[in-house]
C-alpha cells in the first residue's frame, strides 16, 4: 500500500514539476529588443502593444504620473557604465556640481576596475543599480539559475568591493529581454527599468557633433523622461552641464528611478 502511494506521490511531483517547466518555456518564447518611438513636440511617445508584455510585471521606462499636462516636470536621467574611457569622472563633477543626482546601471568591469568611481556614485547619492555581471543578451537567458547569477554576482561583488549594496534596478543589456526575464527579475525584488529616450551615444569612434546631439536630446525631451546616456562618450561629457541648465529653464527637476516606486 506504501509503495503504491509513493508511486503515486512520485508521479504527482515529477507531472507538477513538467508543468511549471512547460510554464518557463511559454514565457521563453518570445525574444524582445526595446526601443521607443519619438513623438513630436515634447510629448510623451506611446508604448508599441507588442512590448506591452511588460505591464504585467514590475516595469517602468516612462513616469507616467508625470504626463504632458503635468505641471510639475520631471526627468530621470540613466547612465549605463560598461566601461571607462576617461569621461565618467567628469560626468559625475558636472552632476555633483549642478547638484543633480543621477542613477548608473553598472557592469561587473567597472566594480572591479573603476571601484573609486563606483563607491563615489554611492557617496554622492546617485543610485547604483543592476545591468548584469556579463552583458550578454539576456533574451537567450532562459535557465532561472543563469539569470538569478547574472544579477545576484553582480550584488555580491559591488558588496565586496565597495561594501555598499546595489540598488535593486535592473536595466538588460541592449534592451534584449524575454517575458521570462521579466518574471525572474520580479521574483529577486527587481524594478526592471527601460527607457523612454535613447540617442547613438556609445560608439567612441563616431560620436555625435556636440550641437547636433544638445538639439537631438533636447527636441525629445518629455515629462517623466527615463533618459538613457553612456558615460563613456565625449559629447555626452561636453554637453551635460548645459543640457542640466536647459531642462532647468524649462522647468524640469531630476529624479532618480529610486523615485519611481
Amino acid at each position: 500500500m506504501k509503495s503504491k502511494f509513493y508511486k503515486i506521490l512520485t508521479a504527482f511531483i515529477v507531472s507538477l514539476t513538467i508543468i511549471i517547466s512547460s510554464a518557463d518555456l511559454c514565457y521563453a518564447e518570445g525574444a524582445y529588443s526595446w526601443y521607443t518611438k519619438r513623438a513630436a513636440d515634447n510629448r510623451q511617445p506611446a508604448l508599441d502593444k507588442r512590448l506591452s508584455v511588460i505591464e504585467k510585471y514590475n516595469t517602468a521606462w516612462i513616469d507616467s504620473r508625470y504626463g504632458d499636462e503635468n505641471g510639475e516636470k520631471v526627468l530621470y536621467l540613466t547612465f549605463d557604465f560598461g566601461y571607462e574611457n576617461g569621461n565618467t569622472e567628469r560626468i559625475l563633477n558636472t552632476l555633483r556640481d549642478k547638484n543633480v543626482h543621477a542613477s548608473f546601471f553598472v557592469l561587473s568591469h567597472p566594480i572591479t576596475h573603476e571601484t573609486g568611481l563606483i563607491k563615489r556614485m554611492f557617496e554622492e547619492g546617485h543610485a547604483v543599480c543592476n545591468h548584469t555581471c556579463s552583458h550578454k543578451n539576456m533574451a537567450n537567458c532562459t535557465d532561472k539559475t543563469e539569470f538569478y547569477s547574472e544579477l545576484s554576482g553582480l550584488e555580491e561583488l559591488c558588496k565586496s568591493k565597495t561594501g555598499y549594496d546595489l540598488d535593486r534596478y535592473y536595466r538588460p543589456p541592449e534592451g534584449s529581454f524575454s517575458e521570462l526575464n521579466l518574471k525572474h527579475a520580479t521574483e529577486m525584488g527587481y524594478k526592471t527599468v527601460f527607457w523612454s529616450f535613447a540617442y547613438a551615444d556609445w560608439d567612441n569612434d563616431n560620436q555625435p557633433p556636440r550641437e547636433a546631439a544638445m538639439k537631438k536630446i533636447l527636441d525629445n525631451t518629455h515629462n517623466g523622461a527615463i533618459i538613457l546616456l553612456h558615460p563613456n562618450s565625449d559629447t555626452n561629457a561636453d554637453i551635460l552641464g548645459d543640457l542640466i541648465d536647459c531642462w532647468r529653464e524649462n522647468g524640469y527637476e531630476f529624479k532618480t528611478v529610486r523615485e519611481l516606486d
